[in-house]
């Protein structure tokens, strides 16, 4: 019988599942959205049960697909930081999940401010409200029983992987991986465990937490009542961690940007912790104890602008016109849009600052707006990876990198030759867009033998290359006008 491997992706507005046979070739795949609850401005939620449903439904439909294939393996990428919080006794949430971007907690972050140092030494992360520990704080200190239920030692936590882990082995297995872990705010990089004074600090019991292993761990078999069939559960990897273990993380000169609901670009650095005053230090993955490092710059808004223009203003009616938009135009006319909607990430990192469209004149129109929001996904890119190089110094010769990109907003090819054009490098697309998927099922495939490490690598194709076109003078105008415009968006809330 022919063998598959079968990657479930976790994403922030929905869940897929896919199946590889040995050529990766997709055999099946299957995609479910969930809808967002935003209950307070800058407040974002999901329901738990919502995010369980839709996974379970598309791993189901592509199981049941692969009725000629034997599943060697499935692994697990998830969205990061995103917080659920639940009943050990009874599997069910006490609260909403509480989604990476939400910002409800920038108070809590102020009032701990005097441990911005420590938290950034020990996590290599920013005392911000886009990781998981004071989320988990929130919920524990605001909502009914969770308190008493955390006393008790009958609370459990999870990042959306550990969420659906548990209900797919039937209430078994409460676990994460180191990558995941990483991104707890609770997890020291440095000793790759979660960190008892950090727990002191936000309060939180350690008794609540999903027992962190490595990243190519075996973490138990779904159970029939959940999946449909009993598969090993051999791999997890935090979604951008697998995106660029996908992109060749371990190759040398490599810089890979994911654009999807947000921006996340990250570099390998080895076994070495950078510090960075502007980025995250995380860990990649941990493979057969040994931990993998990475800097990362995570930007709040990305390709989710495009579902912004679409559904609140109207200006397109899908995202795939936003091209052709920004291509009827000769110019930006010096029109631009920071797209602010949660605040700026890396590396401003200011949860105050507000989306603000700048440079508005007679003669600009819809299309002039479609591009600019367009444009800031490669302002925001171009932001990031000039901190690589400032983090990296004799490391990273820049010149020298390429950047491989993924993710629905990959697909623009107006918004991939400006990515070269303004960062003056190579930019690579892959055949695969769905890169994340591609990861995790390489590292649970790596694992079991199914493919080899070459396999591997080798079964990425290129699909097409961006090469710079653009004079100096244009760059460095358009460039120099977005950093005016991003000052004018800080610390307007």
């Amino acid at each position: 019988m022919k063998k598959a491997v079968i990657a479930l992706d976790l994403g922030t507005t929905g869940n897929r599942a896919i199946a590889f046979d040995k050529n990766a070739g997709i055999i099946a795949s299957s995609y479910y959205e969930f809808p967002q609850i935003h209950p307070k401005p800058a407040w974002v939620e999901q329901n738990p049960d919502d995010i369980l449903n839709s996974a379970v439904k598309a791993l189901k439909e592509t199981i049941e697909k692969c009725d000629s294939h034997e599943i060697t393996s499935m692994g697990i990428t998830n969205q990061r930081e995103t917080v659920i919080l639940w009943n050990k006794r009874t599997g069910k949430p006490v609260y909403n999940a509480i989604v990476w971007q939400c910002r409800r907690t920038a108070k809590a972050c102020e009032d701990l401010s005097e441990y911005r140092a420590l938290i950034k030494e020990k996590t290599g992360l920013f005392l911000d409200p886009y990781f998981s520990a004071t989320k988990i704080k929130w919920i524990i200190d605001n909502v009914n029983d969770a308190k008493s239920l955390a006393e008790k030692g009958e609370l459990a936590f999870g990042t959306v992987d550990s969420w659906i882990l548990w209900n797919l082995t039937g209430g078994k297995v409460h676990a994460t991986d180191a990558s995941n872990a990483s991104r707890t705010l609770l997890y020291n990089i440095n000793t790759l465990k979660y960190d008892g004074e950090l727990l002191e600090i936000f309060n939180i019991p350690g008794s609540i937490l999903p027992e962190a292993h490595d990243s190519n761990h075996n973490f138990g078999c779904t159970v029939k009542s959940a999946a449909g069939k009993s598969i090993p559960v051999i791999g997890i990897l935090g979604d951008q961690q697998a995106s660029l273990f996908a992109h060749g993380g371990f190759e040398t000169g490599i810089i890979k940007n994911t654009y999807g609901t947000g921006l996340f670009a990250m570099v390998e650095t080895g076994n070495k912790i950078y510090n960075s005053d502007k980025l995250v230090a995380t860990v990649a993955w941990k493979i057969d104890s040994l931990p993998y490092y990475a800097l990362e710059g995570s930007i709040f808004t990305g390709g989710g602008i495009m579902r912004y223009l679409k559904d609140n203003l109207n200006f397109i009616n899908s995202a795939g016109e936003s091209s052709d938009a920004a291509k009827s135009l000769d110019s930006n006319g010096g029109v631009y849009f920071v797209p602010a909607l949660s605040g700026l990430g890396a590396p401003y990192w200011d949860p105050d600052a507000r989306g603000l469209i700048i440079g508005l004149t007679g003669a600009a129109t819809k299309n002039h707006i479609v591009r600019a929001a367009l444009e800031s996904l490669a302002y925001q890119t171009k932001d990031v990876i000039l901190e690589f190089k400032n983090a990296l110094k004799k490391d990273l010769n820049l010149p020298a990198y390429k950047l491989r990109v993924d993710g629905k907003a990959s697909e623009n090819e107006f918004l991939m030759q400006f990515q070269s054009d303004i960062l003056n490098m190579v930019v690579e697309k892959t055949v695969f867009t769905e890169m994340t998927a591609f990861g995790i099922a390489g590292l649970s495939a790596i694992t079991t033998g199914f493919w080899t490490i070459d396999e591997f690598y080798n079964l990425k194709k290129i699909e097409h290359v961006y090469n710079p076109k653009m004079d100096d003078k244009y760059r460095n105008d358009y460039y120099d006008r977005w950093k005016k415009a991003v000052l004018k968006s800080l610390k307007w809330a």
